[in-house]
C-alpha cells in the first residue's frame, strides 16, 4: 500500500515539474524544483508512513485479556442432626421386655372366696407358667400392683426359671382386720421392675366363716413371717 503511494506521489511531483517547464519557468527554477524533489518525496513518503501506521494502529483489534474464571463455590456438608438418625444406619433396637411371659396355670392354695378370719395368717400359692422365649432370671420379681395387699412383700426369684417351666409361688399373707371380699393383686417384673405375663389375685372373705384352716399343696403352709418360700419348679415341658 505504501509502495503504491511513494509512486503516485513521484509521478505527480515529475508530472508538476514538466508543467513548469512547458509554461516558461526559468533554468534555475527548474534545477531547484529538481534538486528539492527528493527531499519533498522523502518527507511526503514518511508522513504517509506514519499516517498508515496510525490508521492501522486505530484499526487493529485492542488485545482484551482473557476472562478470569471464578470456581464455584464450594458447598457444606450438612451437618449431622444429633436428634436423629444418619441415612442408610440401621437404629438400635431398644431392650424390650417382649421375649418374656407368664400364664396363670391353677390356684395351689386359698382358692378364690377362702373364708379367713380377721387378722389370720395365709400363704397364698399360685402355679403358673414361664409362657415366655427367656428364661426369667434371678432376681425377677413377684410384686403386688393393686387392691389390698394384705401385709405381703414383694417376692425375688432366687434362681432361675427356664423358658417354659412350670413353677409354684408362694406369699405369705394377713386378713385385714375387717369384714368382707378382700382382693390383692399381684404381676412378675424384672429386676428393673418392667412388669409382664398374667396378672394373678388372691381373694378371700374377712369373717365369712370359720376361716382356712389347712391348705393344699406343700408351698402352702401357713406361716406368720413375710413371703420366704422358694419356688418350685413342677415341669420343664412348654
Amino acid at each position: 500500500m505504501l509502495k503504491f503511494r511513494l509512486i503516485a506521489i513521484q509521478i505527480s511531483i515529475m508530472i508538476g515539474a514538466l508543467l513548469l517547464s512547458a509554461c516558461g519557468a526559468g533554468g534555475q527554477d527548474l534545477a531547484l524544483t529538481l534538486t528539492s524533489l527528493p527531499d519533498q518525496i522523502r518527507t511526503q513518503a514518511v508522513g504517509t508512513f506514519s499516517a498508515d501506521l496510525t490508521a492501522t494502529a486505530f484499526a487493529a483489534p485492542t488485545s482484551t485479556p482473557a476472562p478470569t474464571i471464578t470456581p464455584l463455590a464450594s458447598f457444606t456438608p450438612l451437618a449431622t442432626s444429633t436428634g436423629g438418625v444418619a441415612f442408610g444406619v440401621t437404629p438400635a433396637v431398644a431392650a424390650t421386655t417382649s421375649c418374656y411371659g407368664l400364664s396363670f396355670v391353677s390356684d395351689v392354695s386359698i382358692p378364690d372366696n377362702t373364708p379367713v378370719n380377721a387378722g389370720q395368717s395365709f400363704t397364698k400359692t399360685w402355679k403358673v407358667k414361664n409362657a415366655g422365649s427367656c428364661a426369667w432370671d434371678a432376681g425377677f420379681k413377684f410384686a403386688f400392683v393393686s387392691g389390698d395387699q394384705m401385709g405381703a412383700s414383694a417376692y425375688s426369684l432366687p434362681s432361675s426359671v427356664a423358658a417354659g417351666a412350670v413353677t409354684d409361688i408362694s406369699v405369705t399373707m394377713t386378713a385385714p382386720n375387717k369384714s368382707g371380699t378382700v382382693r390383692g393383686d399381684w404381676r412378675m417384673s424384672t429386676a428393673t421392675g418392667q412388669f409382664f405375663g398374667d396378672q394373678v389375685y388372691v381373694q378371700v372373705v374377712v369373717g365369712g366363716g370359720s376361716g382356712a384352716t389347712s391348705t393344699t399343696g406343700a408351698a402352702a403352709t401357713s406361716t406368720t413371717g413375710p413371703a420366704t418360700a422358694t419356688p418350685t419348679v413342677t415341669s420343664t415341658t412348654p
